[in-house]
Parts: structure tokens; sequence; C-alpha cells
């Protein structure tokens, strides 16, 4: 799975998931996945969140064909997305708000970085949304950091930029698209997106609980490596909702204990787990107690490697 040891004479397969602002009107959803649809792209997932209020689809293919899809997915979401109407828990600075790139095998970090590049450009030339680079493709050290990019959100950034040279885009601008903000693109190892519902007898627990747990687990608060978490509340229960962006150092199976522990001593237990697109294979850790947490977890489906074998049909 290490694409830096890969087969010169594979083709390179190069990961996209981008993710949209929108995830409460289907239709919508539907016409940007649609758009995405490029000879040599493979729809591997795409799952929408209506408290969130966000749409995550990841496709994979060759590089030049992923690129092209991603520029034609963040035009139609520039097209349906209005953000000065749109509102919902999770962060975001635009209407695709964030295109990570990931090696898959055949192409390494820095390959994806020059597709990223290529990818800004077309999405400011062809739809007029400027675009940060982040992680890998950051071209600044203080925008390697997606949080560092998206403080303030699609609000507070549009003032920013009016103000403060520091703020303003890499490619475009220098004010955001007034209703498709702008897009972060990147360049990142596999993500893995993992939430847990938290439980309690007799009553529900609170978000203040899970706010809690998500600080004490959290890196940035001194947690476990590689683990950004935040508490919110979805369908009126709680939930620490968590990125693992280095699953080798720390697998899902530590995140997991590691959340358990902290609820029994706030006198909750954990209940259902949830993974919000896919996992590489080298990640999932068969029969352990996170994956029989995930109601109808199936490897053919969640596991990226399978799931290349037999990708979904597009919309």
């Amino acid at each position: 799975m290490n694409a830096e040891n890969h087969n010169p004479n594979s083709a390179p397969i190069v990961e996209c998931v981008p993710n949209f602002s929108e995830g409460i009107d289907r239709d919508k959803v539907v016409k940007i996945v649609r758009a995405m649809k490029v000879e040599g792209v493979h729809l591997l997932d795409w799952s929408m969140d209506s408290d969130h209020n966000r749409s995550v689809v990841t496709i994979a293919g060759s590089p030049e064909a992923v690129v092209e899809a991603a520029i034609r997915g963040a035009g139609k979401a520039a097209e349906l997305i209005d953000l000065t109407g749109q509102t919902g828990v999770h962060p975001r600075i635009g209407a695709a708000d964030v295109i990570p790139f990931v090696p898959v095998s055949g192409i390494s970090l820095v390959q994806c970085v020059m597709l990223a590049r290529q990818a800004g450009m077309g999405i400011w030339r062809r739809h007029g949304v400027p675009v940060y680079f982040y992680e890998a493709a950051a071209s600044r050290p203080d925008r390697v950091n997606l949080e560092d990019v998206r403080r303030g959100q699609f609000e507070g950034l549009s003032r920013d930029v009016r103000r403060e040279s520091t703020r303003r885009p890499d490619v475009g601008g220098p004010e955001l698209h007034a209703t498709a903000g702008a897009s972060a693109v990147g360049v990142r190892k596999f993500l893995i997106a993992y939430n847990i519902y938290l439980e309690r007898d007799g009553e529900t627990p609170d978000v203040g609980l899970a706010r809690s747990i998500a600080k004490e687990v959290r890196m940035s608060s001194g947690g476990q490596f590689g683990v950004k978490a935040m508490g919110v509340v979805v369908n009126s229960r709680a939930q620490v909702s968590m990125n693992i962006t280095d699953f080798q150092r720390t697998p899902v199976s530590k995140v997991h204990a590691a959340v358990k522990e902290i609820a029994e001593q706030h006198g909750a237990r954990i209940g259902e787990g949830e993974l919000i697109g896919l996992l590489p294979e080298e990640a999932y850790e068969t029969n352990a107690e996170w994956v029989r947490q995930i109601p109808q977890f199936d490897p053919e489906e969640k596991v990226l490697e399978r799931r290349l074998q037999h990708p979904l049909l597009w919309p």
C-alpha cells in the first residue's frame, strides 16, 4: 500500500475525496456526483450527512482523469450551492469545500502535489472559484493545517481577505466567490473519518460530554497522535466525530479504546460507530471491536482496494 515503493510498471492510481457543503438536497448532490463522471475514473463511495449539511465523494483512477473529475465537481458545486444561505455544524469555506488528493499506487505524494496545483488552476480558470493549497500541497507554512485555512469559515474569511493580504487565496481572488466561497485543495496520506455515538442509561448524553471526550483524544490537546476530533449533535444524539490522519501510528482500535475508556469514566458508554468514506486494507482490523460496532460493515464495500475491484455505478 506504500506508494513510495510502487511497481514502476503498474498504472498509477490516485484517490480524491472531495467534500461538498450540501447534505440535505439529494438532487443537488446527485448532479454534482454525476458531473464527476470522466473516463478512467471510478466512483467508490458517496454519502450525505444532513446534520453536518455535507456530502463526501470518493473517486479513484488515473491521475489526469481524476484531476478533470475534481474540477468538474467543483464547478457543478459552485453552480448549485449558495453558501450565503447554507448552514451546518461542519466548518466550511466553499461549496466544494476541500478537495484532497491521496496517492494509492504507482504515484508519490510529491507527484500528487503537481496534480493538486493543476486542479487548483483549473477550478479558478474555469469556474472563478479561488483556491487555497493545504497539507503536502501547501506553499506556505501557515496553510499546512486545514483548520488554519478555514479559520472564520466562509463568512469570516470573506471579510478577512478584504483586510488582510496574508489570508488571500493562493490562486485567484483576492476576494472569494460571492456564493461558492473558495476551495481548499490538498495532498495527504489516507485519512480515516470515524465517528462514535455516546449512550447512557436512562438519559441522552449531552454534547458537552462528546466535546470533553473529543478534547481528550485529539492531538492538539495532547491526546492521540494524528487525531482530530470534535463533539457534535447528530440526529439528537451526542457524537465524537474524528479524523485519523496517521492510522499507522494510531490505529482505529487505539482511538476506539481511548474514547470507550473516557466515556466510561464519565458514566457513559459508546454506542455504534460510523465510517465515512473508505479505509485502506492496511487499516482494516478484522474482527476488531470497532469493526463489529459499525452496523452492516462490509469490507468489500468499505475497504478501498476491494471497492476498486467493483466500483459503484455512476448515478
